[in-house]
């Protein structure tokens, strides 16, 4: 500790409300102190102005192992004619003013720091030769604390500063939607730091995005409505609708990208509508329209703020996403437990098949169920689970009553409303509606997982529509380069069965894994012609099974399972049919467009449009992909197919080349 006296009177208890001006002398100086701090402050150092010395002091401070903060000026006779005098004190100088209590405030009541050290430096200005200085004129560094070791002092708010480039590069990280620890692990990496010794911490950086939040609620919205109209004039085909108040305020506001709609047009079939997110910007609700592509991946399709969770505020979202959509409705919606959405999906989508994302509402059982079941809440969870998976109405039914009876759960408000609800969310009751695997976890967790990416953005409101299409942009582009992956793979033929080397053709690699999952059941069952159709059962059973219908001259085959109306694979159950009957190939019927390789039907695809070019490819591709399959059969055939594609590509060779075919030629290559 280092004590420093300007003179004898000095050693008493200074007090920092003295304003006497006696100037020490060097010669009365007597410094005693621990330190391996060379620039120790003086009586009479001298400074050209006040802040070089308060820099000079800080500095000091900082090697001591505390921080310093300015205290009082004063002028020539107390007040007024210019500053003449300052004080630099501890950060820990002073003690808490006590707030007079106020029953319309409430309090908020920060912890301090301040203890009432009299550590301190004075500087006084002086003129000579007519050249104004400032000299230290009193300095104490007794601390009535403990001082702080280097690699805690740099955690004192004086010390933790994020300079202008820094805040522009977290900015941009912000726009990207990566999270602030991220964030700081990549700054770091930049600057050659070890972890947690930038020059400012998680808590700074969080403080930082919060201030451009920080932005009048009617300023957001009409900078957000700009920037929809900014976007809308660069793109024709970006699409937005918004309502507002009686008085002129924004009260809701839906959009939807080019992109987004062009995939709703084929895989709109099945929809999940998350309302359970809130922006923080202006502490609205916000609702994401996402669903599944062709190869399994999550795929955006709109955006809604609204400024209350009521029906009024749900027909709305849900009529402004019908027109953005041409007012195509989805056969199937997921949505969170929401009754007043439930009601406004019955009013705008009649059509549309309701049910209760699973996810949604597993989540809250550990709130709902675990103090109530203690112990038994795992084996009642496992049992849950059982009840959710069952295939027959009455079975559900009969199997939760047993489970009410067993669990003591009559009288439990949350099993009512599950049971009152259940066909909503339990699967006996959802199997004959169409939900693109939707219903399971692993797509659960995707979904969210995409959903997350753009949430965690951290900017203002009004740049959030361009980020959430950054986002979205950058989900395709990831997508496509799945895609390409998955296509570049070599698909392994698990059954040798004509049925999956057609399959393997026509679907893309993430729907034939589930088709080839069933083919390779299949062998494991076997099927009993009765009077209205086959029955279909496991070989080891006796008792059971499925019973399949199968029409083979109208190519039309149902199982009373249900997994081709849920998911659009076939079941091994009616695969095990149609193997039986000798057929070599799924009808096409069985195939739907929304699992090929081709994404649009074929008179789409046939479109004379430059956007076309790519699916024409790709529809080439998958034909000559199925030419070799189906030519390798035999010698005689493929003898044929070598002959007629010499023929063709002759014919080919002789057409002419346009430029903007070999500029699409090429991109096509690069992506294969």
């Amino acid at each position: 500790m280092m004590e420093i006296y300007g003179d004898t009177s000095d050693q008493r208890s200074l007090s920092l409300d003295d304003t006497s001006s006696t100037e020490e002398s060097p010669d009365q100086t007597r410094l005693s102190l621990e330190t391996t701090n060379e620039a120790v402050p003086y009586i009479g150092l001298r400074f050209h102005n006040h802040d070089a010395a308060y820099e000079f002091y800080a500095e000091f401070a900082k090697g001591c192992g505390f921080s310093i903060r300015r205290h009082r000026t004063e002028g020539k006779d107390g007040v007024g004619k210019g500053l003449t005098r300052r004080y630099f004190v501890c950060h820990r100088a002073g003690n808490t003013p006590v707030k007079a209590a106020n029953d319309n405030k409430p309090q908020r009541n920060r912890k301090s720091s301040r203890c009432g050290c009299q550590a301190y430096m004075r500087i006084s200005k002086t003129t000579e030769l007519g050249v104004p200085e400032w000299r230290v004129t009193g300095f104490t560094n007794h601390h009535n604390h403990e001082l702080l070791e280097p690699n805690q002092v740099r955690f004192l708010p004086a010390y933790r500063s994020i300079s202008d480039a820094d805040k522009s590069r977290i900015i941009m990280f912000a726009k990207t939607g990566i999270s602030v620890q991220q964030m700081l692990r990549l700054m770091e990496l930049e600057k050659g730091v070890e972890p947690g010794y930038l020059p400012f911490t998680e808590k700074d950086v969080r403080n930082l995005l919060q201030s451009f939040r920080k932005v009048d609620p009617e300023d957001e919205s009409i900078d957000l409505l700009r920037m929809c109209r900014n976007i809308k004039e660069k793109d024709p085909n970006f699409k937005y609708d918004f309502s507002l108040d009686s008085n002129n305020r924004l009260e809701n506001i839906a959009w939807s990208y080019a992109s987004s709609i062009q995939s709703y047009d084929i895989f709109g079939d099945a929809v999940v509508f998350d309302t359970t997110h809130r922006l923080t910007a202006l502490d609205m609700p916000l609702g994401i329209w996402v669903g599944v592509n062709n190869y399994g991946m999550p795929c955006f399709f709109g955006c809604v703020l609204l400024r209350e969770e009521t029906l009024r505020s749900y027909s709305w979202a849900l009529k402004a996403f019908l027109a953005f959509m041409n007012g195509k409705a989805p056969q199937t919606v997921l949505t969170d437990q929401n009754m007043c959405l439930k009601e406004a999906i019955n009013l705008e989508m009649p059509t549309t098949k309701h049910a209760l994302c699973i996810w949604l509402v597993v989540a809250k059982y550990p709130s709902w169920f675990n103090a109530v079941l203690g112990e038994r809440y795992n084996e009642w969870k496992a049992e849950f689970n059982r009840l959710y998976n069952l295939e027959s109405m009455e079975d559900f039914e009969l199997g939760w009553r047993d489970m009410v009876n067993s669990f003591g759960l009559h009288t439990n408000r949350h099993i009512a409303s599950l049971f009152s609800l259940r066909s909503l969310w339990a699967l006996p009751y959802l199997r004959s509606h169409f939900f693109a695997g939707m219903t399971t976890t692993s797509h659960s967790k995707s979904i969210n997982a995409f959903i997350q990416r753009f949430l965690s953005a951290q900017t203002r409101l009004a740049h959030f529509v361009e980020q959430v299409a950054v986002t979205v942009d950058f989900k395709d582009q990831t997508g496509e380069q799945q895609t390409m992956q998955q296509n570049l793979q070599n698909i392994c033929l698990k059954t040798g069965a004509p049925m999956e080397a057609h399959a393997a053709t026509v679907l893309t690699p993430f729907a034939f894994s589930k088709l080839q999952e069933q083919l390779v059941l299949a062998a494991h069952y076997a099927s009993f012609q009765v009077e209205d159709g086959f029955l279909v059962r496991h070989h080891t059973k006796l008792e059971g099974g499925r019973k399949v219908y199968w029409v083979p001259r109208e190519g039309i085959i149902s199982c009373s399972c249900h997994q081709f109306e849920f998911s659009g694979i076939l079941c091994r159950h009616a695969l095990r049919v149609l193997s039986t009957g000798n057929c070599f190939q799924i009808p096409e019927r069985y195939l739907p467009h929304r699992w090929r390789r081709i994404s649009t039907p074929a008179t789409k695809v046939l479109q004379n449009t430059q956007s076309d070019h790519t699916e024409r490819v790709q529809l080439l591709q998958s034909m000559v992909s199925t030419l070799v399959t189906e030519s390798a059969k035999s010698r005689e055939r493929l003898d044929i197919a070598t002959e007629n594609v010499s023929i063709l590509l002759s014919r080919i060779r002789e057409q002419p080349i346009c430029s903007q075919g070999i500029r699409d030629l090429s991109s096509n290559q690069r992506n294969l």
